[in-house]
């Protein structure tokens, strides 16, 4: 089984732009269990452009404690006989129950801002979470969802298939189309390698993400 990351608590922070008060994000139609999502992950190198095909479904949801968990599937990755299949487990930042500072996973504060500020709709709140962590701002009314993403096991393959998970996404979701925006972070692998994903007919509603690195 891969290396699970010892989790520890997360420094409180809220986004800016935002009134105080700890609530929880916006009612979403897209974002529960059920619903699938498709679209492709950059695993560009120095060496070539690669690009795999993801797809994605929600299997829990709860708002209150801001979690959420699903399956990922790529399909056409690389010495591969089958499509890879993980298990992941995501953080939903609501400045409740988790922040924009990860805390753990080897992310620092600094590794953070520079991937929120990697999604445009974090813009109108840099400002805030550098001052305080975002503790002062509530985002029970922005139309966009901030997350992070970690794969915590392979569902249909072994360790030795020449995959990682060590690492994680951090993620944007739009409430207005479903539309899924993520970079991988981990220190051993390619920088800043971009998911897009978009929300499917399949199931019911709500989000789906896949995730996976070369070792």
């Amino acid at each position: 089984m891969p290396v699970r990351v010892v989790e520890t608590s997360s420094t409180p922070s809220q986004p800016s732009g935002a009134t105080s008060g700890n609530t929880l994000p916006p009612a979403c139609t897209l974002l529960s269990v059920g619903q699938a999502f498709s679209g492709t992950q950059n695993v560009s190198s120095q060496q070539k452009d690669e690009a795999w095909r993801v797809n994605v479904r929600i299997q829990g949801c709860d708002l209150d404690h801001g979690y959420l968990c699903g399956t990922m599937e790529a399909l056409n990755v690389p010495m591969a006989d089958t499509p890879v299949v993980t298990f992941w487990e995501g953080e939903i930042v609501d400045t409740k129950n988790y922040t924009f500072f990860t805390g753990k996973w080897g992310a620092t504060s600094e590794d953070d801002i520079k991937h929120w500020t990697k999604f445009p709709s974090f813009s109108p709140l840099l400002s805030q979470v550098e001052v305080d962590g975002g503790k002062s701002l509530d985002l029970s009314n922005y139309p966009y969802i901030f997350m992070r993403w970690k794969e915590q096991y392979f569902v249909n393959v072994g360790t030795d298939c020449g995959l990682t998970i060590a690492g994680f996404y951090y993620v944007c979701f739009s409430c207005s189309d479903g539309s899924i925006n993520g970079f991988y972070y981990d220190p051993n692998s390619s920088p800043f390698q971009k998911l897009e994903l978009k929300s499917t007919n399949e199931g019911r509603s709500g989000f789906s993400f896949s995730s996976y690195e070369l070792q």
